[in-house]
């Protein structure tokens, strides 16, 4: 049965995580994909091509993506390299306090390069991406023309 997990599966946005997939076939192929709507509704996704190392597992911190949103080693390539689906859109956190974007992550068998949405993944599952962390006071700062937030440790 194939698995994919994040490590640690809530985390603060700058933090890195790691990305594991298990049950696969020695030297199969596969797609990774992240995504996720912003509180706009619109989609950002990345995806990149993996072989299967010779125990079935992809670590994209140690194993060499081999194209798509990018190619080589890059541990957190699938967040850094988010893309809007429509053109001209930037992904930006509006409630930094309030919620975290929430990463889907899923593995797909050989290439896949369309949005199919019958395509079925063989495993996914979701990362917590915070932007604030707990116990972070937000104050509002209005100083003249000045506008801005201060954000307080606990």
């Amino acid at each position: 049965m194939v698995e994919v997990t994040v490590t640690p599966q809530s985390s603060l946005a700058d933090r890195p995580v790691q990305i594991r997939v298990r049950g696969l076939s020695p030297s199969q192929l596969v797609t990774l994909r992240a995504w996720l709507k912003d509180e706009q509704g619109e989609c950002f996704q990345s995806r990149t091509f993996f072989r299967a190392d010779g125990a079935g597992e992809v670590d994209p911190g140690h194993h060499a993506a081999l194209g798509g949103s990018y190619s080589g080693v890059w541990p957190m390539g699938l967040f850094w390299f988010l893309q809007p689906d429509t053109l001209f859109r930037r992904l930006v956190k509006r409630d930094v306090a309030g919620s975290p974007f929430r990463v889907r992550l899923e593995v797909l068998d050989g290439l896949s390069l369309g949005t199919d949405p019958r395509e079925q993944p063989l495993a996914s599952c979701e990362a917590e991406r915070w932007y604030v962390g707990p116990g972070v006071q937000r104050v509002p700062i209005r100083e003249g023309r000045v506008r801005g937030a201060l954000f307080l440790p606990p």
